[in-house]
């Protein structure tokens, strides 16, 4: 009877402990699925043009300021000519319309036709004083008369002309033509410190230190315009993108703490949540999980406190909230 006893109770002690395993062993929440998403800057150029250098490979290493790659600059700098000699024109036009108007060849010839007009007048007068003396002796007629007057008035309206084409010869340009030429001058330029800042375009530099994720082009390749050449990943633009089904997503609101785990990654990553999708969707095809799929789902953001240096690109992670 005494060796029955402990018996029975082994007995129920390995029953029960079978029960527990089955109906309950508590497997705590379900974690949220997500991956590591590196946020990257791309850098493009901002005009069409062949590949004539690339400075750096795709996994290596950049420090700000280090040039990255260079595009074929012979049809830039020949713009560049180009906006250089328009400005000089400008300048030029300007430089003329300051002085007189009119060459000294130019006036001299202009005082000249001055000097025989004015004869022409005295000629004209004398014939004229002459005819209506003769008039009034009967000796001309009225028509001799008119005609000397007419020859008169029209020798003093020469005079004139040449005394105001001599004058306006000596005048510099109107005011208006010296605004016009000084907003020719502006714009070009103004066109040409754009062709300068598009020269340097071509030829990016590192806008931050980073690791050369990807290079989309070799040299000798036609890149079109603004087109990416260069993607760039700075140190700690690292982000956790994960999906909570509809229950969990109000207790997730931006700053909010987050534990995230990893095949490889060692212990948690503790994140904080920054974004929350405004809107549900299904749970996209990246997220591989029988459990998951079809689910309606939140997209949420987090972004690492500390040890980012764990977590790399496209590693896929689970999320638990703290």
């Amino acid at each position: 009877m005494k060796r029955i006893l402990p018996l029975a109770a082994i007995g129920f002690a390995v029953l029960a402990a079978l029960i527990w395993l089955a109906f309950g062993r508590d497997e705590g929440p379900e974690p949220w699925l997500g991956y590591v998403e590196g946020e990257g800057i791309e850098v493009a150029a901002p005009v069409s043009g062949q590949l004539a250098t690339l400075n750096v490979q795709r996994g290596g290493q950049v420090a700000a300021g280090q040039a990255l790659f260079a595009l074929n600059a012979a049809t830039t700098e020949a713009e560049l000519k180009r906006l250089e000699a328009q400005l000089a024109s400008a300048q030029a036009q300007r430089d003329d319309l300051t002085k007189a108007r009119q060459r000294p060849a130019e006036l001299d010839v202009a005082r000249a036709q001055q000097a025989a007009a004015r004869a022409e007048v005295t000629r004209t007068t004398r014939d004229y004083q002459r005819i209506a003396t003769l008039a009034q002796r009967g000796f001309a007629t009225k028509v001799q008369l008119d005609a000397a007057r007419a020859a008169a008035e029209s020798a003093r309206a020469s005079l004139s002309q040449a005394q105001a084409s001599e004058a306006s010869g000596e005048l510099p340009g109107r005011a208006d033509q010296i605004a016009a030429a000084d907003a020719q001058i502006a714009a070009a330029q103004a066109a040409i410190a754009a062709q300068r800042r598009r020269g340097d375009e071509i030829a990016p530099l590192a806008p931050v230190a980073g690791l050369v994720e990807q290079t989309y082009f070799n040299p000798g390749e036609w890149v079109t315009a603004n087109t990416p050449v260069v993607r760039l990943l700075p140190p700690g633009r690292i982000r956790i993108r994960f999906y909570a089904p509809q229950a969990a997503v109000s207790a997730l609101r931006p700053g909010t703490k987050v534990s995230v785990t990893c095949d490889g990654c060692g212990g948690p990553v503790v994140a904080t949540v920054r974004y929350v999708a405004p809107q549900a969707e299904f749970t996209p095809p990246v997220i591989y999980s029988e459990r998951a799929r079809s689910k309606l789902v939140f997209l949420v953001e987090a972004y690492p406190d500390s040890g980012i240096e764990r977590l790399r690109p496209g590693l896929p992670v689970e999320v638990l909230p703290r």
